[in-house]
């Protein structure tokens, strides 16, 4: 049975994507459409300029509803930027009778009094996600519904931002006239995308390397055990090229794209490209081993700081599935030798067709759109799991509620999230000042 449509929108440092999709009788992702523009308003992942990133969100919108045929109207979105932050909590209830079956509500109680922990000036908890419930101190409980028991814990990854950031991210969706159903942390969207079950369950670290940020999700029991973002991607990289071969930085880019290596022993002295001169000057020669020198100094760099988020997740010698690296970064020839030569880890580059159809458009199966599809995956498990809350819901007296099924042209509208109704209720009160 074919899955309401679900809509990914990825607001990146160097592009913004707006994604159509929806499950099929078979359980792929097939793409009804997408669009793509270049991001003006967005610097290292973070809004910098609201009309800016208007204009663009509406650009790509248009481009998928013309290529989808579908009116675009709830939109799921990616966050990231260096402000993202995560922690390890447990939470617990005791149950009111515990001859009772555990019950949707329940899980929600629990899962709510997280986001009152407290939080420095100026941060929120964007999302809150249970790795693992324990119920009278056993261990190891994926689904809880319908069991029984004294006490009900969990164990939870909460994702942390500035409120600002979340706030300037919803303002722009407003003004596109779309409205958010989740605000997702990007690299759970990127490894829903590009990862099997088979390598969450042996223990992978998901490395998306954006343009302005590179992010990190790690994965072992399949359970998400440690998120981290790096404040520098791609665009560092074209930043590097164009001072180091004194150029503009649109030449940059494409020697960066169309002749970039992460090894530059890959590259013979005598390769040579040239670049055009500027108004009437001479061709500017440029050969690819400098070139290659200079991006391999930063991916070092920031593979440095990967690693070191590996190791301090704890899971370094957990992780057999090693390093699956995506994002628009991940296309540089020769990164995932390089990564696989400075960590001793198996690497492979992630394509967002682990779960795609197989017509779907072949660009859509390039790393840059992990973020997009995995934002409709995302989506879409994130509207099952609200469907199978709806079978479990009970009312005061322990009755099970029934609900009207309701038509809808396109799924995910905004549900019950407590940190978008504190957003809804922020933005309204801004707009009523």
């Amino acid at each position: 049975m074919e899955s309401e449509i679900i809509v990914g929108l990825d607001i990146g440092t160097t592009k913004i994507a707006c994604i159509v999709g929806r499950r099929n009788e078979y359980g792929k992702i097939e793409i009804l459409g997408y669009g793509k523009t270049e991001s003006i308003g967005v610097k290292r992942g973070v809004v910098a300029n609201i009309e800016n990133t208007v204009q663009s969100i509406r650009t790509a919108v248009i481009q998928a509803e013309h290529k989808s045929g579908v009116d675009i109207k709830y939109v799921n979105v990616g966050i990231a930027g260096q402000h993202i932050r995560s922690h390890q909590h447990r939470g617990n209830i005791i149950r009111e009778d515990p001859d009772k079956e555990i019950n949707a509500a329940e899980i929600d109680r629990l899962t709510q009094n997280m986001y009152k922990l407290s939080m420095a000036p100026g941060e929120e908890i964007i999302d809150v996600i249970a790795q693992e419930y324990i119920i009278d101190g056993e261990v190891g409980i994926r689904q809880p519904i319908g069991m029984l028991g004294n006490t009900l814990e969990a164990n939870f990854h909460i994702i942390i931002g500035q409120t600002a950031a979340a706030k300037n991210i919803l303002k722009c969706i407003k003004k596109a006239n779309l409205e958010m159903v989740d605000l997702i942390l990007e690299p759970i969207a990127s490894a829903e995308a590009v990862l099997s079950d088979e390598e969450k369950e042996a223990g992978v670290a998901l490395v998306d390397i954006g343009g302005g940020t590179t992010d990190i999700a790690i994965f072992q029991d399949n359970i998400i055990r440690h998120t981290a973002v790096i404040p520098f991607g791609g665009d560092v990289i074209t930043e590097d090229v164009k001072e180091g071969c004194t150029i503009i930085k649109k030449h940059a880019e494409e020697l960066k794209v169309k002749f970039g290596s992460a090894l530059a022993s890959e590259n013979r002295d005598d390769e040579v490209v040239a670049i055009p001169g500027l108004r009437g000057r001479p061709p500017k020669e440029i050969t690819l081993k400098n070139l290659a020198s200079i991006i391999q100094a930063r991916m070092e760099e920031i593979i440095e700081q990967m690693y070191f988020e590996i190791k301090n997740s704890g899971f370094e010698k957990k992780l057999i599935a090693g390093i699956v690296l995506t994002g628009g970064g991940a296309q540089l020839k020769h990164i995932d030798q390089l990564a696989e030569f400075s960590t001793g880890m198996d690497t492979r580059i992630g394509y967002p067709n682990e779960h795609l159809a197989n017509d779907v458009p072949d660009d859509m199966a390039s790393p840059m759109y992990a973020t997009g599809v995995g934002l409709v995956i995302e989506g879409i498990h994130r509207l099952d799991y609200d469907k199978q809350r709806e079978n479990f819901e009970y009312d005061a007296d322990g009755n099970k509620k029934t609900r009207k099924k309701k038509k809808k042209t396109q799924g995910g509208e905004p549900g019950s999230r407590r940190f978008l109704n504190m957003l809804e209720n922020w933005f309204d009160s801004d707009a009523s000042e």
